[in-house]
Parts: C-alpha cells; sequence; structure tokens
C-alpha cells in the first residue's frame, strides 16, 4: 500500500491523498499501528491514513491521532474483515445493528476521526450519522444524504461487469471497448495487417545500401 501511495503522490499535486492501512497494520499493537501510519505519512507522502472498524480500533485511532496523523474511519461493510460478517452483506439492517453503527461513529468522532466512510448501510442510517457528526462522512453504498460520495473507480468505468453491486452506477462500460480493442490487435497480427508502413520505422534507401554491401 505503501508503494501504491508513492505511486499516487507522484501524480497528483492537490489532492488530498489518503493512505489505506492494510490488514494487519494496524491490530497487533498501538505501537506499530503509529509506526506504520507514520510510514505512509514520511514514505509515502500521504495526507491520512484511514482504518477499518469501530470500538476494536478506537485506542489506535486515537493513538495515532496523538501522534499527528489525522484519520479517516470506516464503518459498515468493512472489507479486510469480511469473514466476520459473514460475506459482503448490508450492515445496520436492524434497530441494534444500526444503534451499534451511530454509536461507534460518535466514539470514532470523539476519538479525533475527521470523517468517516459509510459503506453497505440503509440510508436512513447514513442520514441520522450524518445528522448526529460534526464531521463529514463520505458514502459508498450508503444512500445520497452523506457529505460526500466515492466509488471504485473499475466500478464506476465498468471494467468489471461479472458482478454490479446495487450501489454501483457504471457511467460508462469500458470492459467491452477493451475487450473489442484486444482482439482486432490479435486479429490484425495474426493475419499480418499490423503493424502495417504507417506504424513502422523507416531507413533511407542509401543507408540500407550500405548496410546490405
Amino acid at each position: 500500500m505503501i508503494h501504491h501511495s508513492k505511486a499516487v503522490r507522484r501524480g497528483t499535486r492537490y489532492a488530498f491523498l489518503i493512505g489505506d492501512m492494510p490488514f494487519m497494520s494496524y491490530q497487533i499493537s498501538k505501537e506499530e499501528a503509529v509506526r506504520n501510519a507514520g510510514r505512509f505519512m514520511k514514505e509515502a507522502g500521504c495526507d491520512a491514513v484511514k482504518l477499518e472498524g469501530g470500538y476494536e480500533v478506537l485506542n489506535v485511532t486515537a493513538a495515532i491521532i496523538d501522534a499527528g496523523i489525522p484519520v479517516l474511519g470506516h464503518l459498515g461493510l468493512t472489507p479486510q474483515t469480511i469473514s466476520k460478517l459473514g460475506g459482503y452483506k448490508i450492515q445496520g439492517k436492524d434497530a441494534e445493528a444500526a444503534k451499534k453503527i451511530l454509536d461507534q461513529a460518535l466514539k470514532l468522532e470523539k476519538a479525533g476521526c475527521f470523517a468517516i466512510v459509510l459503506e453497505c448501510v440503509p440510508d436512513a442510517l447514513a442520514k441520522l450519522i450524518t445528522e448526529n457528526l460534526k464531521i463529514p462522512t463520505i458514502g459508498i453504498g450508503a444512500g445520497p444524504y452523506c457529505d460526500g460520495q466515492v466509488l471504485v473507480a473499475n466500478d464506476m468505468l465498468g471494467l468489471f461487469d461479472r458482478f454490479v453491486p446495487k450501489f454501483v452506477k457504471q457511467y460508462v462500460k469500458l470492459s467491452g471497448s477493451i475487450l473489442e480493442g484486444i482482439r482486432s490487435f490479435k486479429d490484425e497480427v495474426e493475419k499480418g495487417k499490423f503493424p502495417d508502413k504507417e506504424h513502422s520505422f523507416t531507413i533511407k534507401e542509401e543507408e540500407l545500401r550500405k548496410l546490405k554491401t
């Protein structure tokens, strides 16, 4: 993730870059979590880091923030611990589960998070959380009431069409165009149509004659 974050930093001038801390980079101890978060800042040039989880990461979140590193929270569906959730399912569908997510959001705000991602929760719950927090919420599969929205680029651009989640809108469907381009390339190479003269470099005739003698 640090490697990827470095690449993003090289490619942007003004974007606020958040490093997504991977599984087991912040679960073992507060000290290791702070150290790893610091690597995102020092080595990758990130402006902040993101952690998944609620109650279980409150102390770690506070420790990272106390070290001077901004933290973005992440509640609802947390992909890094998907096995614990029983798969990719909507979170907070009943009152008890929804209340727990709201309480965790309030506690993450109190711990010092500057914003919270809400993933795959009912829109009414996302609205309630947004209304009760002073910090922004960023939704992904959380309805229209969050302060901001995010989609995975591959989903938004239609690069993967084997499974399209309900919350994903494909603004273009590039997978078809990409496959068509690859098939055309393969076909032209096999038939000797590519590369043609237009796509080849030439050498002057006199230089060619010198080469042959």
